[in-house]
């Protein structure tokens, strides 16, 4: 049967109504996805291309982390970005991880004032990182210090007796391979380790003067591997001041640095299908297990992160 005009009109209205509906939609849509990334990212994308203070978080065992290195390096090239706390709380890690991210920091600090603000522990590796800003502010009851370095290695070889388990070995020298877990420590390893230790140490008491201006022999009566409360720390010249946020935003005023401007956390990228499927596996584990925030979390809750620590390491255990 023929449609009729009214027919043809009523259809073309209804595509009309259709059409304003999917735009409706697709609007809605695109206001979600917008709204969501602003809420995974902070401050949104509009907050970081407006004037701030730039705020990075340093937790956790101290690794080469080379996405806090790219982030810090995003900051030193941001324009809207006029002053930089690094929130730090941590054991300390790995020496290299520690003089990457110092390296980092110095590059940071040559072109915007950066202050540090320690929680509960900068120690080790982490009062490392936290040297190479401009100025330290700590709390009162916070944990600070511990200079030195260690190497740690496991000795089964008691218990390999025990099962009646022997390693045999070919090699083209006594010391390569060595230290190791499946045999007794000679005297000679040992002073190849030593002799490591005590190289990184003068390196790390040598940076440690450097940047508090402190002489050799004044930072070598602290580099014991001695930890000290804020208090103590300030009085010893390892940390400028004693506070939290607002003293460290009260010192990059000092620094020219408006304090009416808004602090903004620059927080790690997340990327690929892959990590969003691991991590939601992580999620679920650290929900059962009872810890707290994301799966990510989960090994620094645990302290099963500082089982992977290889080399050289600086950090406290409590």
């Amino acid at each position: 049967m023929a449609a009729t005009a009214e027919d043809l009109i009523d259809r073309r209205r209804l595509r009309r109504k259709l059409t304003f509906w999917r735009v409706v939609a697709l609007a809605i849509a695109a206001i979600a996805i917008v709204a969501a990334a602003s809420a995974y990212y902070g401050d949104g994308f509009a907050g970081k291309s407006a004037s701030h203070i730039a705020k990075v978080k340093i937790e956790g065992t101290i690794l080469e982390d080379e996405d806090l290195m790219e982030r810090l390096d995003d900051i030193r090239k941001s324009s809207a970005v006029k002053g930089v706390i690094l929130s730090i709380d941590s054991p300390g890690g790995t020496t290299a991880g520690g003089e990457a991210i110092f390296d980092a920091v110095r590059a940071l600090a040559a072109e915007k004032p950066v202050v540090a603000q320690v929680g509960t522990l900068a120690a080790s590796a982490g009062y490392m990182i936290a040297s190479a800003s401009d100025h330290i502010v700590a709390r009162q009851s916070s944990i600070v210090g511990s200079i030195g370095v260690l190497a740690q290695f496991p000795n089964f070889s008691g218990l390999m007796d025990k099962l009646g388990i022997t390693l045999d070995e070919v090699k083209s020298s006594p010391l390569k391979a060595e230290p190791s877990p499946f045999n007794h420590t000679t005297e000679e390893e040992k002073a190849m380790i030593r002799s490591m230790i005590l190289d990184s140490y003068d390196w790390f008491v040598g940076l440690v003067s450097d940047r508090r201006g402190m002489s050799r022999a004044e930072v070598l009566t602290l580099a014991d591997g001695s930890v000290f409360t804020g208090r103590q720390a300030l009085e010893k010249r390892l940390i400028d001041g004693l506070g939290g946020e607002k003293e460290a935003i009260a010192w990059l005023a000092g620094k020219g640095v408006s304090e009416n401007l808004q602090v903004i956390e620059w927080e790690p990228t997340d990327s690929g299908s892959g990590f969003l499927f691991g991590r939601a596996l992580t999620d679920a584990a650290g929900r059962a297990m009872g810890f707290p925030g994301a799966g990510a979390d989960l090994l620094k809750e645990t302290g099963a992160d500082r089982l992977f620590l290889d080399g050289l390491v600086s950090v406290w255990h409590p």
